[in-house]
């Protein structure tokens, strides 16, 4: 289903953002609005938006989950730079 990557986006940012409650509608034509509740009632964020658009926008709002990196991936990353610096 188109929403299910929509849905999937508003529950990561949900996820991310504490003390925040974000909510999507879906308009006639199929395009997205993001709405954040606030004291019951909604405020709209975003003006209607495709899918690909939502989905980027709910992506780049809240704050970003630090990357976890094994210690044999920054190993590995580490051999990269050296390699790259003796060419």
């Amino acid at each position: 289903m188109r929403s299910t990557r929509a849905t999937a986006a508003l529950a990561r940012l949900n996820a991310r953002s504490e003390g925040h409650h974000y909510t999507m509608a879906l308009t006639g034509s199929g395009q997205f609005i993001l709405r954040e509740r606030l004291a019951g009632a909604d405020r709209p964020l975003s003006a209607a938006l495709s899918l690909d658009e939502f989905v980027q926008l709910a992506d780049s709002l809240g704050p970003r989950k630090e990357v976890r990196i094994t210690k044999s991936e920054a190993a590995f990353m580490k051999q990269l730079v050296k390699k790259d610096e003796a060419r």
